[in-house]
């Protein structure tokens, strides 16, 4: 266990100072392809070697009721600042639809009545944030494998990204709204689920209603919050930055396996 856990540190080590590097230093990475290339390429290894090690179906560990930590702190937005999701809120999420496209058949739209209806999953697990602190709670969501069956994903698909209702910076071009990303061996996943209950209870808004990501092998960041639409796309090219996400487009990892 101690092993695990020294690990662990050091692989949230590794990402609090990639992405220090990064976010001091912006203005080098804009300026020096070089820099920024070793970055990907470093993250791309870092990537290959933990599947190798871990093998793709590999479970994050899951802990006892009495494990559940008294307090988890919201990370993020606490609540997202638009009329459309003040109104959704306002009627108890009843209005609100998670839309499915891109890369698929049979696009779809669920509401979150539909969403209960499907088989769920429940895991305790830990959330480690970059910020170095961790919390363990328990959640309940559906399986994003069983939705994306639903919509039959086309040969060129490759990633599922996630549009989220928050934005962090007011910007002309929405490069301030929030997004993330996982490829298809995450999305498919056990323990990929996209959650809207924690501890027994209605997500709330600041832990991310009325629903969020759970990709257990990764860092907080990549738990995605206030999700409003999933797209399954072939590449990254056409969001924001090209990197993936909101914190990926601003020099954090793609890939924050732990």
């Amino acid at each position: 266990m101690s092993h695990l856990l020294t690990r662990r540190r050091f692989l949230i080590g590794s990402t609090l100072g990639a992405s220090a590097l990064t976010l001091s230093g912006c203005d080098l990475l804009e300026q020096n392809a070089d820099v920024a290339a070793v970055i990907r390429s470093a993250e791309k290894l870092t990537m290959k070697a933990q599947r190798l090690l871990q093998g793709p179906d590999a479970l994050a560990r899951e802990f006892a009721e009495s494990d559940i930590s008294p307090s988890f702190r919201v990370n993020g937005t606490s609540v997202p600042d638009s009329e459309e999701y003040a109104a959704l809120a306002d009627g108890k999420f009843a209005a609100w639809r998670l839309k499915i496209d891109g890369l698929v058949d049979r696009p779809r739209e669920f509401s979150l009545a539909d969403l209960k209806t499907l088989p769920a999953r429940t895991q305790i697990t830990r959330h480690d944030c970059v910020e170095g602190w961790s919390a363990i709670g328990k959640w309940t969501g559906v399986p994003l494998g069983i939705l994306l069956s639903t919509v039959i994903l086309k040969p060129t698909a490759r990633y599922v990204v996630f549009h989220c209702a928050d934005e962090l910076e007011k910007t002309l071009d929405g490069s301030g709204r929030y997004y993330e990303s996982i490829d298809l061996i995450d999305a498919y996943h056990p323990q990929t689920i996209l959650a809207y209950q924690m501890n027994g209870q209605e997500l709330s808004i600041g832990h991310g209603a009325p629903l969020r990501l759970r990709v257990e092998r990764q860092l907080g960041y990549k738990q995605a919050k206030y999700i409003m639409r999933i797209e399954i796309v072939d590449s990254f090219a056409g969001f924001s930055g090209g990197n993936g996400g909101y914190w990926e487009d601003r020099g954090y990892e793609w890939y924050a396996g732990i």
